[in-house]
């Protein structure tokens, strides 16, 4: 094989990895991509090389809505776009090349390589904040394996997957065996669970304004995108609550006063939970929630996110760019919000405890675990940043994860969709599209007892990791003292 090809097999397989993803959701070519990639990466004297190449693809493709943001003021930052995209991509295929070549260099073959990418995405999922984004896991969120999350998580999903693919990239008959029956572990298992509770909560409406980002804040169509709210509001039907998406006031928060008593008469004085944006006393702004009651809209509540993206909302090692003399530009283009105290739940009237996540927050599974039960997950978010293609459906199928995982209801309000109301078991059981204006009035779904995954977290994925990473090392010792080289 000339290198050339050898070069373009890992490259194949990273993409066809990563159509496993939302939108695409084609995880039977992406569990292929895998072993392909595992067995390309094992026999190559490249692992690195290698290994790098197959996350640089996977990423590029997978998180491609990453250009999005830059095209929203095209003349100012659609340069920064491609640079984004490489970035993204060849950085975080950083964490599969230094996988791939541990496991290669300490366990051996595909299976060892399989490995030391299990481990490096955990890794992501924390190093420095963590991304947990486009995992090997997320490939079965589109199918019945989902319900399996509330064992072992998005890692425990992926341990079958990228386990699974190592043993099918060995190419024995009894490896490759086991592998399928890996890989349709978490279909069977997800069997075995009880369907979700009812939806028979009290109902609760979901506003989704359709604001286009490059149009939100012009002055000429503000008034707009708050009309459409005003009348979702309003429309007919008796919810206890209305949810409106992130930052969904059109004024800060302290100058709010007016339009706070029109949400307040177009919902008839039941809670709305809004989104808003406020400065704090530090005079740094801050990404809040609020619930407003009463027939004045009072504020009862503020909650201010508190995981913020980063290059989004603000610049990470600050200290860097400000040695290479550009750390005002790179804050500014960055943002200087503040993070608040969190997570922790809110009381809203008629429905109880929840714990509200603002956007970015909702792809984080270890928030559910900081806080006391409750009734359900509030997300808020704003995915018109991310374009209308794979970033808020990817959004959309995480949103499903933390539902499954934790066996808690889901309700969603996002700006230009998709706002929906998720089962326990995380099963959509209503929607508004992406692009539409409109609301959703949603009975909560049911609570499911605390599910494996919340007792014990990432815990259960890691122990299977390292117990078969301990094994695999043990027989390659033993296998070496058996059958030492033979001298020529």
């Amino acid at each position: 094989m000339n290198r050339a090809l050898a070069l373009l097999i890992p490259v194949i397989a990273g993409l066809a990895a990563a159509l496993g993803q939302a939108p695409w959701e084609l995880s039977w070519l992406a569990l292929i991509g895998y072993a392909l990639g595992f067995w390309a990466v094992a026999r190559s004297r490249r692992v690195f090389l290698m290994g790098w190449l197959f996350g640089a693809a996977h990423f590029g493709l997978a998180l491609n809505w990453i250009v999005e943001p830059f095209f929203v003021d095209a003349a100012a930052t659609a340069f920064l776009a491609p640079v984004a995209l490489l970035m993204s991509a060849f950085g975080f295929g950083l964490f599969w090349a230094v996988g791939c070549w541990a496991g290669v260099r300490v366990l051996g073959g595909p299976l060892g390589a399989a490995l030391g990418l299990g481990f490096l995405e955990v890794a992501r999922s924390y190093v420095l904040t963590g991304f947990p984004w486009a995992l090997p896991g997320h490939i079965l969120i589109g199918t019945d394996a989902l319900t399996a999350a509330s064992l072992a998580g998005a890692h425990g999903l992926g341990f079958a997957v990228l386990v699974g693919a190592g043993l099918v990239a060995m190419r024995r008959p009894m490896a490759a065996g086991l592998g399928l029956a890996l890989w349709a572990a978490p279909f069977l298992y997800a069997a075995t669970l009880t369907s979700a509770p009812a939806a028979d909560g009290p109902v609760i409406r979901l506003v989704q304004p359709n604001a286009p980002q490059h149009l939100k804040w012009d002055p000429d169509w503000i008034n707009v995108f708050f009309r459409r709210g005003l009348q979702e509001t309003a429309a007919p039907g008796d919810p206890v609550a209305t949810i409106w998406p992130e930052t969904s006031l059109p004024e800060l928060l302290r100058h709010s006063g007016d339009i706070r008593s029109m949400i307040a008469a177009a919902s008839g004085g039941t809670p709305v939970v809004a989104g808003a944006q406020r400065y704090g006393e530090d005079r740094r702004p801050r990404n809040a929630l609020v619930v407003l009651t009463g027939e004045d809209g009072d504020i009862s509540l503020v909650h201010d996110k508190h995981r913020l993206v980063p290059f989004g909302e603000y610049l990470p090692f600050p200290a860097v760019f400000d040695r290479l003399g550009i750390g005002p530009m790179a804050a500014q283009l960055a943002g200087i919000f503040a993070a608040g105290d969190g997570p922790s739940l809110i009381d809203l009237p008629g429905v109880g405890p929840v714990l509200p996540m603002i956007c970015y927050e909702a792809i984080f599974p270890q928030d559910i675990r900081r806080v006391d039960r409750p009734r359900a997950i509030l997300h808020l978010t704003n995915d018109a940043w991310f374009g209308t293609r794979a970033g808020p459906q990817q959004h959309l199928a995480l949103a499903r994860l933390r539902a499954a995982e934790s066996g808690l209801p889901l309700l969603r309000a996002a700006n230009t969709g998709v706002s929906a109301a998720i089962d326990a078991r995380g099963q959509v059981v209503d929607y508004l599209p992406l692009g539409e204006t409109g609301h959703v009035d949603a009975a909560l779904p049911g609570v499911l007892p605390p599910t494996i995954y919340v007792r014990v977290g990432d815990a259960m994925a890691l122990l299977w990791f390292a117990a078969l990473g301990t094994a695999l090392l043990a027989w390659r010792r033993r296998n070496r003292v058996e059958h030492p080289p033979v001298s020529p």
